[in-house]
């Protein structure tokens, strides 16, 4: 049977939204990620998975829609707040 790589968890690509300050390249981006998902107790993402999330995000494509937050929030993955904070950077 053939594995597949694990689905990154949330709370990891919202570091990496955190974490990058649109100057550091990606392999200081991957090394900071690791230390992230050490702490979380969570597998760290590929460097490949990490860049094209990076190039995502960079290219603004990264941003969640309001009911992908909506449901984050109904499964008690984000806070309400996340919905807030959403509503707030549309402006």
């Amino acid at each position: 049977m053939t594995s597949s790589a694990p689905r990154i968890e949330l709370r990891l690509v919202a570091a990496l939204e955190r974490l990058d300050d649109g100057a550091a390249p990606a392999a200081e981006l991957w090394r900071r990620l690791g230390n992230v998902a050490g702490a979380l107790g969570v597998a760290q993402p590929s460097y490949e998975q990490t860049r094209v999330l990076l190039r995502r995000h960079r290219l603004g494509r990264l941003a969640p829609t309001a009911g992908a937050v909506l449901l984050d929030v109904a499964v008690r993955a984000r806070p309400p707040e996340a919905l807030l904070e959403l509503l707030d950077g549309a402006k």
